[in-house]
């Protein structure tokens, strides 16, 4: 009985550091995952305040500083417990490469975002369209993932990589777009004031460029139908209203001028032949 009762006040002095160690341990981790979020929320407001950073790279750049303090935190965790960090590290490192090999996709999906994030042919606010099928202003460029709005307020989210392998069609990254817009006139009605009508019309519009002037040509004629072919540039800010408005007035004004909108016609040519009757044999 002495020799239990010795054996286990000997054991209390490593018990007590062992318990002070795991509760520095938890201490060190709670306030390194508290300072970990801290910082990442005070990046963020600072890089969203500052002119001279996209805001596409926010979300990435906030993640990485709040994963990099976590992984700090831990390590002075395991340094607490008595652990030996030097060959944690060797055997996170190995680990490391295997979960690499085994997720080849997602670390495609991180090259691809800091890819996007060096040679930015996506920023925050653009709207762009994929050959894959997707379109949708971009709303933020992750570590892994990419979020996009479509104009319906359908929120999407593709892998980094599905739009670093895409064709992408950024119709915002230019401050002008230009319209181009086929009119029908008929064969019938006079061509000069069409065209002269059309060119009244874009040239008195407010959101119509002057620069490059708008032009107004004759395209293609076509069976029933003159095409003339109106181009317009406006800024892309406002492309679409300039859009809608404009094909609306161009029909009130062509219906002002007292030229009707072109019909399709089809012209049926009927012959009407006698047939010689069959001579009748007789048995």
């Amino acid at each position: 009985m002495q020799l239990n009762l010795d054996g286990f006040a000997a054991m209390v002095p490593t018990m007590v550091d062992l318990g002070l160690n795991l509760l520095w341990g938890v201490v060190i981790l709670g306030l390194g995952w508290w300072i970990a979020g801290v910082l990442g929320r005070w990046v963020r407001r600072l890089a969203q305040g500052s002119d001279r950073i996209d805001r596409t790279i926010v979300p990435m750049f906030s993640t990485t500083v709040i994963w990099a303090v976590r992984i700090f935190t831990l390590i002075a965790v395991l340094a607490q417990l008595g652990v030996q960090t030097a060959s944690i590290i060797a055997v996170l490192g190995a680990a490391g490469l295997a979960v690499g090999l085994a997720l080849q996709g997602t670390l495609q999906n991180i090259a691809a975002g800091i890819m996007l994030l060096i040679l930015r042919p996506i920023r925050a606010g653009e709207y762009i369209a994929l050959s894959s099928g997707s379109d949708g202003t971009v709303e933020e460029v992750g570590l892994f993932l990419t979020r996009l709005v479509q104009g319906d307020g359908i929120h999407v989210t593709l892998p980094n990589s599905t739009i670093w392998n895409a064709t992408i069609t950024n119709y915002s990254r230019n401050a002008t777009r230009r319209f181009d817009m086929a009119v029908g006139v008929r064969y019938g009605d006079d061509l000069d004031l069409a065209m002269a009508t059309l060119r009244d019309l874009v040239n008195a519009h407010p959101l119509a460029l002057q620069t490059p002037a708008p032009d107004v040509r004759v395209f293609e004629y076509r069976d029933n139908v003159v095409i003339v072919n109106v181009r317009v540039w406006a800024e892309s800010a406002r492309y679409w209203e300039f859009r809608w408005d404009l094909l609306h007035k161009t029909r009130l004004a062509l219906d002002a001028a007292g030229l009707r909108p072109p019909v399709p016609v089809r012209e049926l040519i009927q012959a009407n032949r006698e047939e010689d009757a069959a001579p009748t044999r007789q048995a």
